[in-house]
């Protein structure tokens, strides 16, 4: 029993890895779901879709590693976050379809929540803006919107998760009703101060407290999965939100450590200990982790659009088949032609924080195609991890600090896209040699709560780079590219 599960359930597919001893991948298997778009800037998932393929790719992952149930020591969960979901407590039955972390759907009232002044509260309870992202507002939506939900709520019918609190019902049969300390971080309900449910939020929105789930440490007991649904009761010992378990994955356990996950969207995440910063540049101030009760902080930029601007040029304008193929397109390109993609498909997250800005392109010719789009598209990912670090060097000043910049996820793996990235925000990008961080910092979660794997300090040593890439830009191009990026976006913020 040395081996260790990591459910990987993410924004368009769920995951399950296995890990052997080593902490090497002993198989992956992976499972799209639909999204389901009723309205623009409107996301969501069936919540059926979620639970359905974290289940089928467990078994698919146990039985291509060529194991059974009884090798696994542990299960580590990792989630898309802020996604919010409603169920029947008896029955298990959702009452809504889950409202996705995209979603803009609460844009209006989260405006009036700002004109009103409760964003100072919010924000100084829980780090965070009064923005649509999170999961408070999807869930007023839900009690607002299904008939007799508040009241079903109050009288402790229905339960409130995000995805990990829904898996972990259904993998437990409904014996827990729990979430950790970085997912709790998220929903814009959790005082990450004081460490427990914000009751002037919680009565600010009309939400029950009843619903809410147990908020756990990220290495915890998180109850034992179902005998019938593996093979055996396997215990469930970590659970991070996917951010935070890819700050683990990269082993960013020091102060001034700073990661970047791309994959639907990217977020930055920077180390900052012990003591919460408050951020005056539009970032987040979160829970990186919470370890025998003692909560590390982080700062946090979050964009909304990365790899799905690639998902955009294979499904939307079908230039590409797959999403490897940006990369040789990129490298085509004209360089004659600059063209910059501001991608606010479902609005801009940090620093900028405009539900309702909306796409744009600028610099089209008549020469302009699939190649000079898809350098675009790569680019603008670059532009923006630019801006949030701009903004956390600014929130969070260490003399003469130039951190390099750990990255992970999907994009990680583009070649164009990270040099481009180390161009433009003048520091080296090292990318590891498991890009699976996500998945392995949820499963370090649960391999050293199970006593199979090494503790923090041997697992930061065992970190190993795969490839740095270093800037090649000069100082004068960087400058003039993001002042042409910034001017574009300028263009979309005024529209």
């Amino acid at each position: 029993m040395s081996h260790i599960l990591a459910l990987d359930q993410g924004t368009t597919s769920s995951r399950a890895i296995v890990f052997d001893a080593k902490m090497q991948i002993a198989s992956v298997a992976q499972e799209e779901f639909p999204q389901h778009y009723p309205q623009s800037g409107w996301v969501e998932h069936d919540p059926s879709d979620l639970w359905a393929t974290t289940a089928a790719t467990t078994r698919a992952a146990i039985e291509k590693a060529g194991l059974h149930a009884t090798d696994i020591a542990a299960i580590g969960i990792t989630n898309q976050r802020e996604t919010t979901l409603v169920w029947d407590r008896k029955t298990g039955k959702p009452i809504h379809n889950a409202i996705v972390w995209q979603d803009r759907r609460t844009a209006d009232f989260c405006a009036r929540l700002r004109a009103d002044g409760h964003e100072p509260m919010i924000t100084a309870r829980t780090g965070l803006l009064a923005d649509p992202y999170f999961s408070a507002t999807k869930l007023k939506y839900i009690l607002d919107r299904v008939e007799g939900a508040r009241d079903r709520a109050r009288r402790g019918e229905l339960a409130f998760g995000t995805v990990d609190t829904w898996l972990i019902w259904n993998l437990t049969g409904g014996k827990v009703h729990a979430t950790d300390a970085t997912n709790a971080a998220r929903t814009m309900l959790y005082d990450i101060h004081k460490g427990r449910w914000s009751q002037s939020i919680c009565d600010l929105f009309d939400i029950p407290r009843e619903m809410l789930p147990e908020v756990r440490d990220c290495a915890a007991d998180f109850g034992t999965t179902r005998a019938d649904l593996f093979g055996r009761e396997i215990p469930i010992l970590g659970v991070a939100g996917d951010q935070q378990a890819a700050t683990i994955g990269q082993a960013c356990f020091t102060p001034g450590m700073l990661k970047s996950t791309y994959g639907t969207g990217c977020f930055a995440v920077l180390n900052t200990g012990g003591t919460p910063v408050t951020s005056t540049n539009k970032l987040l101030t979160t829970i990186a982790y919470q370890l025998d009760g003692k909560p590390t902080y982080a700062l946090e930029g979050s964009i909304f659009i990365a790899g799905a601007v690639v998902q955009w040029l294979r499904d939307g304008l079908q230039v590409v088949r797959a999403a490897p193929e940006t990369q040789a397109l990129a490298e085509q390109a004209d360089p004659s032609q600059d063209l910059i993609l501001v991608p606010a498909f479902v609005g801009l997250g940090a620093p900028y924080w405009k539900p309702e800005a909306r796409g744009a392109v600028f610099g089209l010719t008549r020469n302009s195609g699939p190649a000079e789009f898809a350098r675009a598209a790569l680019e603008s990912v670059g532009y923006q991890t630019r801006d949030l670090l701009e903004a956390m060097q600014a929130d969070w000043v260490r003399e003469g600090a130039q951190p390099t910049l750990r990255v992970d996820g999907g994009m990680a793996a583009n070649d164009y896209a990270m040099q481009f990235l180390s161009d433009i925000i003048g520091a080296p990008v090292d990318r590891p040699q498991v890009l699976e961080t996500t998945a392995l910092g949820a499963a370090w979660l649960a391999g050293q709560r199970a006593g199979v794997w090494p503790g923090m300090e041997d697992f930061a040593k065992g970190w190993a780079v795969e490839r740095q890439f270093n800037s090649r830009m000069d100082a004068t191009a960087r400058e003039a590219r993001t002042a042409r990026w910034k001017r574009a976006v300028e263009a979309v913020l005024s529209v």
